[in-house]
Order: C-alpha cells, then sequence, then structure tokens
C-alpha cells in the first residue's frame, strides 16, 4: 500500500509543496515558478496540483498534510515582541495584526478551505481533507537537512531569520530519530543580521543575500570590529548576543535604526544607485564575522558531541562561502547541506517528519543522498515540446542525443550562449542543469555578456562552473562531491593568473574585467568559484554535454547560470524559455531535442499578443 504525505510551506516567503511515498522524495517545487511571481508567498495551489498530478493521485490518496511550522507559536512571539515595544511599532503592529486576524491565526481553516478547491480544480468527488499536521519550522529545517543526507548519524546545524522562535539551533540525527540539543531565540538571529546589513546596503531582504555575499570579495573588512564591538556579542562556541537597540526588525518595516546609521556614518544606500568601497567593505566584514560564527559553532559541536559528520540547513545553509571555509576546516569529516535550505526546503522537511513521527518506519540511508539531484519538478517530453513550436510557428531543428551534444560543444566554443531546457525541473534556489544558461568559462567577455544583456543584473555578480565530477581536483582545490553549488573552492593555483604591480591597486568594480585564470568567467576576484559537480549518474544529460565540450576543447568545465532574467523566477515550462528566450541576447536555445536559433526566430513582439497561452498535455 502506497502512504502518500504532502508538505506545505506557504504565508511567508518561498511557498512550496513536496510530496514523498512510503518515505521516498517522489516530486517537490515552489509556487513561483507556475505564479512567475518570485518568492511567491501564497498557498502553492498550482505546486500542489503538480505533485498530485506527477503521481496521477488526488487529494483522496494523501494520508497526511503536514504545514511546515506552528502558526500560533509565531504569533506568540510577534504579541510579546511587540508589546515588549510598546508604544513603538504600533504601525507595523497593526499592520501585522490585519494579517493574521484575517488569514494566519486560523490558519488551519485556511489551509482546509484552500485543500477544498484543489479538489474541485481536480474534479473530484466529495471527501474529508486529509488529516492536517502541524510541524515546527526549525525541526522542519533539520528533517530536511538529515532525513534526504548519507548520514545514517549526524550533527544538524539550523541558521536562518527566525522560525516560531528559534533562529539558530542544534539537533542530532541517528536512524530515524532527530533530538533537539539546543537553540538560540528571536531576537538574537544571524539570518537577521546578515539580512541586516543586505537591506543597509540597498538589496532587498530575503533575496539579495547572496548578492552581498557576491560583492564581499570586491571589499576589505575593515568593519569587523566595529561590528563586534557594538551589533554582536561572540562568544567562544559561536552563540551570539545582538544589540538589538540598533535594529528595527523586531518593531518595525525596516531592518536597520538610527544608531546603525550613525554607527556607520550613513543613511542606508537605496536600490540602483552607486555601489561604492564603502558597501563593498561593509559586505566584506559582515561575510566575514559570519564565517567566525559558523565555523565556531561547528567547532564546538564537534567538540560536545563527537559526531564525524554535519549537516545543514535554514537560509544562511545557502552562503556557499562560508560553507567552503567549513569544508576547508576539516572540523567534520563530510558536510551535507540540503541544496533547498530555505522555507521552500521545509516542505519537504515538513513531510518527512510526519512520515518518521506518524509511521516510525526504519530510515533507509542512500549513499550518495535521497534528493535526486534535486530534480523534483516538471519535465516535458520532446513530443509536447514540439506540438508547443508548431502551435507557435517557431522554427527550430530536431536532433539525436550524440550529435545534439556535439553541436552544442562547438557553438559553446565559438562563445555562443545557450539557454538548456532539460528534463525535470530542480527544486530550491539553484539551477543545476536543467534549467540552466550555459557557456565557455574561458571566455573572458562571457561574465559581463551574461550579465549585462542576458540576465540584466548588476556586473559584479559572479557565475558558476559546472564541472564534470571526476575532474573537479584538476579545475579546484578540493576533492569533495559539490552537486548542489552549495560550496566555494579556490581555483587550482596552476590555472591561475598573477596580478602585475598596477592591477593590485585596483580596488572594487575596477578588478572586475582582470582576468584571475584561464577560466575567467566562472573565476571570482578573490580566486574561488561556486562549484558544481556533475555526475551521469544524476544527470547523464547534463554530463554528456560537458564531456562533450571536454572532448572538443580539453576544458571539462562550462559556465552555468539560472535560466531566468533579473527579478523573474527561473523558468518551468518551454513557453517560459521560450519568453525569456527571445527577451534577452541569448544565441541558442536548446529545449530536450529541439535547438532554435535566435537569427531565424519570427519578430518578437514586446507585448506578446502574437503568442497565446498554450496548454501542455
Amino acid at each position: 500500500m502506497s502512504n502518500y504525505i504532502l508538505g506545505l510551506s506557504c504565508y511567508y516567503h518561498d511557498s512550496a509543496a513536496a510530496l514523498i511515498k512510503n518515505g521516498e522524495i517522489i516530486a517537490a517545487v515552489q509556487e513561483e515558478r507556475f505564479s512567475r511571481k518570485k518568492h511567491d508567498s501564497r498557498f502553492p495551489q498550482n505546486a500542489i496540483l503538480f505533485c498530485l498530478k506527477s503521481q496521477g493521485i488526488n487529494l483522496k490518496d494523501i494520508k497526511k498534510v503536514i504545514y511546515y511550522e506552528k502558526p500560533l507559536l509565531t504569533f506568540e512571539r510577534l504579541l510579546e515582541t511587540y508589546l515588549g515595544n510598546a508604544p513603538r511599532g504600533g504601525r507595523s503592529f497593526v499592520v501585522a495584526m490585519q494579517v493574521w486576524l484575517k488569514e494566519k491565526l486560523f490558519l488551519k481553516n485556511e489551509l482546509k478551505k484552500n485543500l477544498k478547491k484543489i479538489q474541485d480544480l481536480l474534479g473530484a468527488e466529495t471527501l474529508d481533507i486529509p488529516d492536517l499536521l502541524f510541524s515546527e519550522h526549525h525541526l522542519s529545517h533539520a528533517a530536511a537537512a538529515f532525513y534526504p543526507s548519507p548520514f545514517k548519524e549526524s550533527v544538524i546545524l539550523c541558521m536562518d531569520g527566525v522560525g516560531e522562535w528559534a533562529t539558530t539551533s542544534a539537533w542530532i540525527g541517528k536512524g530515524k530519530n532527530i533530538n533537539p540539543l539546543w537553540e538560540i531565540s528571536f531576537p538574537h538571529s544571524l539570518g537577521l543580521l546578515y539580512s541586516a546589513f543586505t537591506y543597509y546596503c540597498g538589496f532587498k531582504v530575503n533575496s539579495g543575500e547572496y548578492k552581498l555575499m557576491g560583492l564581499a570579495p570586491y571589499g576589505d573588512p575593515i568593519y569587523v570590529d566595529k561590528i563586534k564591538d557594538n551589533l554582536i556579542d561572540i562568544k567562544d562556541d559561536g552563540t551570539f548576543r545582538l544589540d538589538i537597540s540598533y535594529f528595527k526588525y523586531h518593531r518595525g518595516f525596516r531592518m536597520t535604526g538610527r544608531k546603525f546609521h550613525k554607527l556607520f556614518g550613513r543613511k542606508p544606500r537605496k536600490g540602483e544607485t552607486e555601489l561604492n568601497k564603502f558597501h563593498m567593505d561593509l559586505a566584506a566584514s559582515i561575510q566575514k564575522v559570519t564565517e567566525e560564527i559558523v565555523l565556531k559553532l561547528a567547532k564546538a559541536l564537534r567538540q560536545e558531541t563527537g559526531i564525524k559528520n554535519l549537516c545543514l540547513a535554514g537560509g544562511v545553509a545557502l552562503n556557499c562561502v562560508a560553507n567552503g571555509k567549513l569544508l576547508q576546516e576539516k572540523i567534520f569529516d563530510d558536510i551535507w547541506i540540503q541544496p533547498a535550505s530555505g522555507d521552500a526546503g521545509s516542505a519537504l522537511g515538513a513531510a518527512l517528519v510526519g512520515w518518521y513521527q506518524n509511521y516510525a518506519k526504519e530510515r533507509i540511508v542512500n549513499m550518495n543522498d535521497s534528493m535526486r539531484g534535486t530534480y523534483l519538478g516538471p519535465e516535458f517530453s520532446n513530443d509536447e515540446i514540439t506540438k508547443y513550436l508548431n502551435h507557435i510557428n517557431a522554427p527550430y531543428h530536431t536532433h539525436n542525443e550524440a550529435d545534439l551534444f556535439q553541436l552544442l560543444a562547438e557553438e559553446l566554443e565559438k562563445g555562443k550562449v545557450i539557454g538548456w531546457f532539460n528534463g525535470p525541473m530542480e527544486f530550491g534556489p539553484r539551477a543545476l542543469g536543467g534549467r540552466s544558461i550555459i557557456g565557455d568559462p574561458r571566455n573572458q567577455k562571457m561574465q559581463s555578456v551574461m550579465n549585462l544583456k542576458i540576465k540584466f543584473r548588476e556586473s559584479f555578480r559572479p557565475f558558476a562552473p559546472s564541472v564534470l565530477e571526476e575532474e573537479v581536483s584538476s579545475q579546484f582545490e578540493m576533492n569533495n562531491k559539490s552537486p548542489y553549488m552549495l560550496l566555494v573552492a579556490p581555483v587550482k593555483k596552476e590555472l591561475c593568473t598573477k596580478m602585475t604591480g598596477e592591477q593590485d591597486k585596483l580596488f572594487g568594480i575596477e578588478k572586475l574585467n582582470i582576468p584571475r585564470s584561464t577560466l575567467p568567467a566562472i573565476t571570482h576576484v578573490d580566486y574561488t568559484a561556486r562549484v558544481q559537480t556533475v555526475s551521469l549518474a544524476t544527470n547523464p544529460r547534463y554530463y554528456k554535454l560537458i564531456n562533450a565540450f571536454k572532448q572538443k576543447t580539453g576544458c571539462p568545465t562550462i559556465v552555468n547560470t539560472s535560466f531566468n532574467v533579473r527579478g523573474e523566477p527561473i523558468v518551468c515550462t518551454p513557453q517560459d524559455a521560450y519568453r525569456c528566450f527571445m527577451r534577452t541576447e541569448m544565441d541558442i536555445l536548446v529545449l530536450q531535442n529541439q535547438v532554435l536559433y535566435k537569427n531565424e526566430q519570427p519578430k518578437f513582439e514586446k507585448d506578446e499578443t502574437w503568442m497565446q497561452e498554450f496548454e501542455l498535455d
């Protein structure tokens, strides 16, 4: 008998649904990919429909629906926080209470109402809603980190903004059990501290933190002491307390207050205005403080537990620079990071909590992991794709796989930028060869071309390499697998280029156009790269493409960035991919085995009235 459990995360940011069958992860996707609203927080109706349709089942087949946190505990935190700061924060309190009294306080009823809509959309007969249960926020993170991991036993470290009360928590996972060790509670939060600097430097909170991380290598960490002397007290074991008087996230709409601005001598940067050395130095400083805390926490946990493996989850676990430092320090024998570490991944964690707590089944450990490469979303056949292309009269060429990979290797070598739409869509924030834009890493112009003409984003943003798994140590100073692009490693010294005396005097964005290695498109200014290793077992087509490029050029690495433009989610369907292709200066679009050349396409009407919405079977 099949026991299906559905996990949900919604109403805050990055709504998602995940489906497991007898403990096996079989489908997971964010709502934003369907709604096309980045970080969509609404009820994940489309994500749920995909999960159910992917298995040909209905809600009546679901044993339990698990929500990723306990709303009443979050409400308790909000009330205590606002009352403790009254009368300050009154305006934001009124706004927050309007939302809570309208829907969040009665979330169980709201979820049931929306699940009944799912029944209606599927044309199902009237039936009772499956059991609706609630996990805890950090337990969902811990479950998402440990249960899919390749470890029988592990320390689990969860770090994010805030759950119900916890902001940082440690757990021990053993077999099918997860037990708590300790937690740090709101308002003392490493995630919110990092987000405060994200806000102060002019980026959007909950989405711009990775921009701050990418900006950090351009600056010098000259504000570390100022941060540690004023904003945060870090203990030897990595635990910490913030001086909350510098912040406003606990009682207002903004992250930082006047005292914070006075400390650093200016008001927050407004978005799209100039980024200067001040912002780069701030980014470098908070990044270094974050790394110090993560390393101290890890060392203390290893000493305290003696356990050799570490699992990471929560938004801070997406800080791949800090993850890379953890790896280099060799505090733990092995590290595994949940690729969907944010709240979207908590939908999966909630489902896994439901399975192991309600069915008491023994856990089967996969020696690689149980995430199936994160390829857990929608996929489209060649027949579906050609039907769509014929419908819109888009010229295309169909190739068998051997010819396709050879052709694309040649086009990459010529400097072409290619949209690569392949197999199931990835779950989580990273494109991993399912919905990617790819290029030649040896091409010095590739970074600026991709940033400015394809992605329409800030020029300083680095690109990641995808490298054949067995070749990683020939390209980077690491021997570990990194299938989810969550580890930063130095580029191999033999491939790096030394700076001249004059080049060493450059600072900030001036450094951008100086090639640092023979792979300039993926080498950041500090000689590092965010590495994805590609396995034949996990993504055979992507592996074969990179291998064809290696056979052609001798280089086992390509540039990989997510298939989207700035401000939009990663593409999901062939329609999304074609629109993105036509809006940008991409040269070639590959939809499974179909190749489209930009110069052969019909004139693109910006209002898109010429292209009707077309439902795929």
